[in-house]
């Protein structure tokens, strides 16, 4: 294989793997290694349209002073991720606020920004943001098209989901199954071509690394989004007020409240649930657990009212991990980083797989054995029946 040929396979793979990482973001609503900006409110550090890499707060969630983060905002245009620079922190949580603006978006009505609404840290090198010029632009402009080929193809085809991502993405699913279609179609109807060149492949054979890879993938996927799919942050809000309610959520300035949170697991492997504060007067108790399968467990959530009336929101991590491995080396490993535990999880299961494969299977290649086209399949299950007796 060439040099050229390498580069070549290498470039394609960087630009899959992007575009891949585009789609995934746009669907879990958080930009993942590349976001952009859609308005001036930036500039000069970026101007609208300009994309820049996006580090999620999964893999750094340090924040600090001069930092441009990307935000789930509640008030500002509407709510929704929100781009902008941290200029200061407070007991409530960060001020941020757009280059190109003139007061900060807490004077604009915006609550203090907390880290459970932080989704992801723009790239900076020397304090500056690491841009690509006009890829929003771009995105935007496909973005367009697609929404405008999916308003004259979907009543064609019989969708009626409306044109937003997940419209479009029920539109491409069904186009793809139709060219899946229309190619077993043609090939199996078609004029019959004759090989010019030896197969050097063996028929029926499926190589055990490859075979055992496939199984991998699969445990590893199911395992990984067990893990981060119920995961996320929780959101309370709490009034502060010198007229307390019944409520448990309005209380008198300086109070405490506490709120339980249930835990649940309809999985059949234990989990290890780790509860974090991610704002200030928050604390939770337990804030570790296991929860047996398909079970559930409860912890409490204590909220303290700041001395000053007002609204408030508060924000309480969740991070879950099947219970592979002790549940304090679980903790241990999550107290190093989340992905550091989700790897270990990862890599115990892998081993796991991999031995049963190796005692069921053996490690040489793995033969399909077809009876033919020509074989009813009456015929085959009436032999397999056959062979199932005699055993």
């Amino acid at each position: 294989m060439t040099q050229a040929t390498l580069l070549e396979r290498a470039l394609g793979v960087a630009v899959a793997l992007v575009i891949v990482l585009l789609l995934v973001g746009q669907l879990l609503g958080q930009p993942i290694l590349l976001g952009y900006v859609a308005t001036g409110s930036m500039e000069p550090a970026m101007d609208a349209g300009d994309g820049f890499v996006a580090i999620p707060s999964l893999a750094d969630s340090s924040v600090e002073e001069g930092d441009v983060v990307v935000f789930e905002a509640r008030d500002l245009n509407g709510g929704g991720l929100t781009t902008h620079r941290v200029v200061d922190e407070t007991d409530e949580g960060y001020v941020t606020k757009g280059d190109a603006n003139p007061f900060t978006d807490q004077d604009g009505g915006e609550p203090h920004v907390t880290e459970g609404q932080i989704v992801a840290k723009a790239w900076q090198v020397n304090g500056e943001v690491v841009t690509i010029p006009h890829l929003g632009t771009a995105v935007t402009s496909v973005r367009g098209v697609a929404e405008s080929a999916y308003g004259t193809v979907a009543p064609v085809i019989g969708l009626t989901t409306t044109a937003d991502a997940e419209g479009i993405g029920a539109a491409l699913v069904a186009i793809g199954v139709a060219l899946l279609g229309f190619g077993t179609v043609f090939e199996r109807l078609g004029p019959a071509r004759r090989e010019t060149r030896r197969s050097r492949s063996r028929e029926n054979v499926i190589a055990f690394w490859t075979a055992l890879g496939l199984v991998l993938l699969v445990f590893v996927t199911f395992a990984t989004a067990a893990m981060v799919v119920p995961a996320g942050t929780a959101e309370y809000e709490l009034v502060s007020t010198d007229s307390p309610t019944d409520d448990p959520q309005v209380i008198a300035p300086g109070e405490t409240t506490e709120l339980a949170r249930t835990v649940d697991n309809a999985g059949y492997l234990p989990v290890v649930a780790v509860h974090e504060a991610e704002s200030n007067n928050v604390a939770i108790d337990p804030a570790t657990q296991t929860v047996g399968i398909r079970s559930s467990g409860e912890t409490t959530v204590s909220l303290t009212a700041p001395g000053e009336t007002g609204t408030y929101t508060r924000h309480v991590g969740e991070y879950r991990y099947l219970a592979v491995l002790p549940p304090p080396v679980i903790v241990w490993l999550h107290g190093l980083h989340p992905l550091a535990a989700i790897a270990a999880v990862n890599g115990v299961i892998v081993g796991i797989a991999v031995a049963i494969v190796l005692v069921v299977f053996g490690h040489d290649d793995l033969r399909v054995r077809s009876a033919g086209d020509h074989v009813p399949v009456s015929t085959r299950l009436e032999r397999k029946v056959r062979e199932w007796l005699r055993e």
